[in-house]
């Protein structure tokens, strides 16, 4: 049994000390002391950190194979949901929520996922027109962690990314499994269970340099006009981002017990499109994105399997799926088009291994998904004519114990943006509302809450 917090014993306790002649504080690593007696909760009542993240597919699915007939917990999966059978507890599928344009031009493979991402249906192919939701959730649950939110693309193309301040500020994506283990594990990676711990003299001369420049900011802004207040801004966040991870760095992190950091970096997949390689780059990045999240690394984090216009090919064929999905004609015996199904189904079973890597890795009282929610979409719903009605969406996860799954539930035509209202409220992102005009959602999905 864990004890309750003692006397003299806080959470915000520090320790001091010198190092080289200057003052040093350490934060006390995660007690026992500071727990509930169950262990599931800080003794105060607050609960253990949560993470949130995204997954992203493009070209949407197959509806005739794809959504099942029924609503509620004991639903059939269709042909085309039979890779999730073994994650289907940890889920919840969302159909019949829509995007409305209100008047603006349905921009293919673009206004679905911005307005799914932001709320805000774009004017054109290059406006972002807020930020994306994961920006505001880890605004909201960020700190504390080495990185602020971390964004990888299974297709290794730099462009592939969903996240975004705004138009000016996308966040990069990791594009490769071993650039993205030398990122979390290489030299300035702080074990959360070693027993020792020393500040690195580097970091501590990196963040004064940094302390200095933020403070020259004032200065350049005189002068300047609205829109570039608004870029020096954000450059200067993503300074004091990069300055909170060295201020973590200078602090013993907590211990985690369940993290396991990998002896060599994972084998390079060669730079591709082909299903294959996109499926073994995912299989590769979700395992050490496991990792990382099992040591604390951060709290929030994207996925992308394919791009909005998936570029995909698959071995033998010179057709990419964007291609297939205007070229091959519907089977009338399937209702589907046979050779674009195939990789709709690739993206399915990939989703179903991310679920399942999450479900597998074991953490505090269940495991590292039960203390996850993560937000699943696609760009449009059938990709040939690039329907914006019913966008199929999920969410996995019990985040805690406050969200149901297993569950398929009816959106019932409403605003797609209502799934995005819900994850943000649940990880205490402060809005009474998010979105635009039809697009506007201020009532949380009640079917999905504890």
């Amino acid at each position: 049994m864990l004890i309750k917090s003692g006397p003299g014993f806080s959470r915000r306790r520090i320790l001091k000390g010198l190092l080289n002649g200057g003052a040093v504080a350490v934060s006390l690593p995660l007690l026992d002391v500071f727990l509930n007696e169950n262990g599931t909760a800080m003794a105060a009542g607050a609960p253990l950190p949560a993470r949130f993240g995204t997954w992203f597919w493009g070209l949407g699915v197959d509806s005739e194979i794809f959504v099942p007939k029924t609503f509620g917990a004991d639903y059939v999966l269709p042909q085309q949901m039979k890779p999730l059978e073994k994650v289907r507890r940890h889920i919840n599928l969302f159909s019949n929520y829509n995007v409305f344009t209100d008047g603006k031009p349905n921009l293919c493979h673009y206004t679905g996922w911005v307005a799914l991402r932001c709320g805000h249906v774009p004017a054109n192919k290059t406006s972002l027109p807020g930020e994306s939701l994961d920006v505001a959730v880890s605004d909201a649950i960020g700190a504390g962690a080495r990185f602020r939110s971390l964004t990888l693309a299974s297709t290794g193309q730099p462009r592939d990314s969903y996240s975004f301040r705004s138009a000016d500020a996308v966040n990069p994506p990791e594009t490769s499994a071993v650039d993205f283990y030398r990122k979390i594990f290489g030299p300035e990676f702080q074990d959360p269970n070693s027993p020792t711990f020393t500040p690195d003299a580097r970091t501590m001369v990196r963040k004064s340099v940094l302390s200095s420049v933020r403070e020259e900011s004032k200065s350049l802004e005189q002068g300047l006009g609205a829109a570039d207040k608004i870029r020096l801004d954000q450059y200067f966040t993503s300074i004091r981002e990069l300055e909170t991870r060295l201020e973590l760095q200078l602090q013993k992190p907590p211990p985690a017990p369940n993290c396991k950091i990998p002896g060599k970096a994972p084998d390079e997949t060669p730079v591709g499109l082909d299903v294959e390689l996109v499926t073994a780059r995912h299989r590769a990045m979700s395992d050490m994105l496991v990792m990382a999240l099992s040591c604390n690394q951060t709290k929030v984090f994207n996925m992308v399997y394919s791009d909005s216009a998936s570029s995909l090919v698959r071995n033998g064929s010179e057709r990419t799926h964007h291609i297939l999905t205007h070229e091959e004609p519907i089977d009338p015996k399937l209702g589907v088009q046979p050779n674009s199904s195939w990789f709709v189904n690739r993206a399915i079973e990939s989703w179903a291994y991310f679920v399942e890597a999450m479900a597998a890795t074991p953490e505090g009282d269940g495991s590292l998904l039960d203390h996850s929610l993560v937000y699943a979409h696609t760009d449009c719903q059938f990709a040939k004519v690039h329907s914006l009605e019913s966008i199929p969406m999920f969410t996995a996860g019990t985040l805690n114990g406050r969200v149901k799954t297993g569950l398929h539930i009816d959106g019932k035509e409403q605003a797609a943006t209502a799934l995005g209202f819900t994850c943000q409220r649940l990880m205490g992102v402060p809005a009474s509302s998010w979105g635009t005009q039809s697009m506007e959602a201020s009532r949380e999905i009640g079917e999905m809450l504890v």
